[in-house]
This record gives structure tokens, C-alpha cells and sequence, in this order.
């Protein structure tokens, strides 16, 4: 009997709406309620589910469906986890799951509540149906993506290696999109491969003083030359396999010029902030404190800069590099974010990247899949690390206004996004296990 799919769509929704309610702002995280969610929708059906804690009202869910053991595990991953909101800066209520005017609004819609569900019904139809399964199906929701995964995806490869000893895995990372620089299209991106995170923290010392008698030890001045530096810094691109495997693609599709026009190419990279980042290593100042009274000179000035460096830079060079650049010992140039080494590449010839893309393809005759590299950071660097084929894929066509929901406001998913991504997740997997 053919899936329905309108009632598998009205249950989605309803799931996901339910799931955005639940607030898991990290820090401090508080994704047990999640997680035990997600997995009473699993346990209704007869699929077995575990309950990791990592910390205190932290947990990781893993439900899994068995196979013949003809091939090895598949995992699906999402976190549970989402980003603070500056809930003033919002027009609709952050944690309400809002559904109005075909979208569903709310804090992780797209970071990664909304794949989570995609994912989660994909596991539920394949019981529902029967399907004889040749691979395990393993179904992870892990916390603390947002703040390094410390406890959630690096604290499962460290303390249950069992969990993850799977042969691919999806995950966040990269999504289809309607628009291509000025070009409408259907261009799905399967992230091999992502950059490093590489938060720095720079602290600048000075002399205190009245703010009534200027002087020249001013640490917040030597903070602001230094940010103005990094700001003004022009660096060249960097062009890796994976982003020129990513241009030629583009290039059959008409989407791009051919590599051989190098000039063309990296005039086009540079008109967009989203393709620069995929050939730049990248910094952004993001955090910024100084200063404890209106008319007190601060000792102390400090900033953060958000750094995502390109697959195969070392992060001791790349603070080498910021160094000479601020060129002041008086500023000091510190790492914040965890080490966990410099991500993998893995792979995109493949049997589960083959099937995305004649899956997508049978859908839409005219999508053009090619593979990509996530400009943010992921917990699939944990599994690539283990050698692990795990891509970043959102099985479904982004517009620009839900691309700018990742972190910002007003964060959103439409209906019509949700529908397609459980019907092309479900397809996928199904491919790949049956």
C-alpha cells in the first residue's frame, strides 16, 4: 500500500511544532527533555531507544531499527540543541512553534530541529512499512552541538565508540537552495568535507585612568586598532579538491565559468560572502568588552573573533598569522575554542552520495547535486575523523530568508520544506537500507 503521504505530512508538522516548544538554549543546553520527547515518539512505535547522559539534564537518544546484518549501520544524527535568541530582535514568539502563513517559526526550524524530524520520520515509516532492512538504522540525538559537542557527539565517540561504529551517517551541513549568486535553480550541496572552528580570544592591557585625562595607554584603543587590522586584512583564496570537485560541477550545470577562467572564477567567489567562505579562512568579531564606568580609562579591553579555517590550515599558524597581522605584543592572541584537531576529508564517490543524487534527480529532472563543504562546524568532524563517510544534507529547497534563520532572527521553516524533506529523507534512506 502507497504511503499517505498528506497524513505523514499533518504528523510532522505536528511533531516538529511540539519539538520547537521545547527550549534547549545552549548554554546551558537542558536537551533531556528533548531527547525523552523524541524518544516516546519512537517508543509508541515499538522501536527501542536508549538514554546516554552526559551531564546533568543532558542526554543522548539512540533508537535503533535492526537489520539482517547483510551491511554495516547507517545513522541519522541531528542535535537537540539550538542557539540563544535576542528575543527582542524577534517579531514572533521564539518558542511557540508559530505556524502562519506557511511557515512554521522557531528558534532551531532550520539548526536542526526541522532535519531532526525529517529524520525521525524516515525511521518511523520504515517500521511502519516493514521494510526487510540490510543495515541497522541508528537514530542519534546528541546535545551541545552548539557550544563544541564536548557533551554530546565528541563525548559519544570518546565513552560509547559502539554507537557511532556505523558505515555512513547524515547530518546537518548543507541544504538545497533556490538561488545560485543572481540565478534561480534547484542546487543541492552535500557537505564531504566542513572547516574548522577556531574561536580567539584578544585581550588588550593598559593603564587605567580618569576618563576626563586622555592618555596614550588606552587598552581599548589598542583593541580597536588591532580589530581594525584583522577587518581590513586582504587575504587570497585558497582553493582545496573538494571546493574545485564543488566548481566543476557547477560548471557543467552553467552555474559557473570554467575553472580555466580563474579571473572570472574569483570575481564571482568574492560577489559572495557564502562562496568566499568556502576559499578563505574567515574571522569574524563577534563578542566584544571593555570598560566599567563612563569615565574610567579600562585596564582591561577584550574581544572574540569567530574563526573557521579551511581543511588542512593548522590553527598554530593561522594564530601566527593574526599575530603578525594585529603586529602589537601589547595584545594578546589566545585560542577559546576546543582543539579536537583539524577535520577529515572523506569521500563523495560513493553509494550513499550516489543515491542522494538519483534520488533528488528522479524527483526533480533539473536539480543539480554537487558535493560541498560546510563553512561552519558539525559533529560530522567527529565521525570523518573515525573514517566514516558522514555528510551534511537538509533534504530540501531553502529560500535566502530561511538560509539567514542559521543563528538569526526570526528563524523559520516552511511547510511546504518539511513536506519535501520527509518524503526525500524517507526515499534516501529507504535506498540505502532496503
Amino acid at each position: 500500500m502507497a504511503i499517505d503521504w498528506p497524513a505523514v505530512h499533518r504528523e510532522a508538522l505536528d511533531i516538529f511544532v511540539r519539538y520547537l516548544q521545547i527550549d534547549t538554549t545552549n548554554p546551558p543546553g537542558n536537551e533531556k527533555p528533548a531527547a525523552r520527547f523524541l524518544g516516546a515518539v519512537c517508543e509508541a512505535e515499538g522501536i527501542p531507544v536508549e538514554y546516554i547522559e552526559t551531564a546533568p539534564n543532558r542526554e543522548v537518544l539512540v533508537a535503533r531499527l535492526r537489520g539482517d546484518g547483510s551491511k554495516r549501520p547507517i545513522m541519522l544524527c541531528n542535535h537537540t540543541d539550538v542557539v540563544p535568541v535576542e528575543e527582542q530582535y524577534w517579531s514572533v514568539p521564539a518558542f511557540a512553534g508559530l505556524v502562519q502563513d506557511g511557515r512554521v517559526y522557531g528558534r532551531g526550524a532550520v539548526d536542526m530541529k526541522g532535519c531532526g524530524v525529517m529524520q525521525l520520520i524516515a525511521l518511523l515509516l520504515l517500521k511502519r512499512e516493514g521494510v526487510p532492512l540490510r543495515r541497522d538504522v541508528v537514530f542519534c540525538a546528541v546535545p551541545d552541538e552548539e557550544a563544541g559537542s564536548d557533551y554530546g557527539m565528541a563525548w559519544l565517540c570518546e565513552h560509547r565508540p559502539d554507537v557511532v561504529d556505523v558505515e555512513y551517517e547524515l547530518s546537518e551541513g548543507a541544504a538545497g537552495t533556490t538561488r545560485f549568486g543572481r540565478q534561480e535553480t534547484r542546487l543541492f550541496s552535500v557537505a564531504t568535507n566542513e572547516k574548522d572552528i577556531c574561536w580567539l580570544k584578544l585581550t588588550a592591557v593598559g593603564r587605567p585612568g580618569h576618563g576626563s585625562v586622555p592618555h596614550a595607554d588606552n587598552s581599548a584603543v589598542y583593541l580597536v586598532r588591532a580589530l581594525q587590522r584583522l577587518t581590513d586584512w586582504e587575504r587570497p583564496l585558497i582553493f582545496t579538491p573538494d571546493t574545485e570537485a564543488y566548481l566543476d560541477r557547477l560548471a557543467e550545470a552553467g552555474l559557473m565559468p570554467p575553472r580555466s577562467d580563474r579571473k572570472t572564477v574569483e570575481e564571482r567567489i568574492r560577489r559572495s560572502p557564502e562562496l568566499l567562505a568556502m576559499f578563505q579562512n574567515t574571522l569574524n568579531l563577534t563578542m566584544l568588552n571593555a570598560g566599567i564606568k563612563a569615565n574610567v580609562i579600562p585596564a582591561r579591553s577584550e574581544a572574540v573573533i569567530d574563526c573557521r579555517l579551511l581543511p588542512g590550515q593548522s590553527k598554530r599558524e593561522w594564530i601566527r598569522q593574526v599575530r603578525e597581522r594585529i603586529d602589537d605584543e601589547r595584545v594578546e592572541v589566545e585560542l577559546l575554542s576546543p582543539d579536537h584537531g583539524e577535520p577529515a576529508a572523506v569521500p563523495w564517490d560513493t553509494e550513499l552520495f550516489r543515491t542522494i543524487t538519483s534520488v533528488v534527480k528522479e524527483a526533480m529532472e533539473d536539480a543539480v547535486v554537487v558535493p560541498g563543504m560546510t563553512i561552519g562546524g558539525t559533529d560530522n568532524r567527529f565521525l570523518r575523523e573515525r573514517g566514516i563517510p558522514a555528510y551534511g544534507f537538509i533534504p530540501c529547497l531553502l529560500s535566502p530568508e530561511e538560509r539567514r534563520g542559521f543563528h538569526g532572527n526570526d528563524e523559520f521553516l516552511t511547510v511546504e520544506n518539511l513536506n519535501l524533506g520527509c518524503e526525500l529523507m524517507y526515499e534516501i534512506v529507504r535506498r540505502m537500507v532496503s
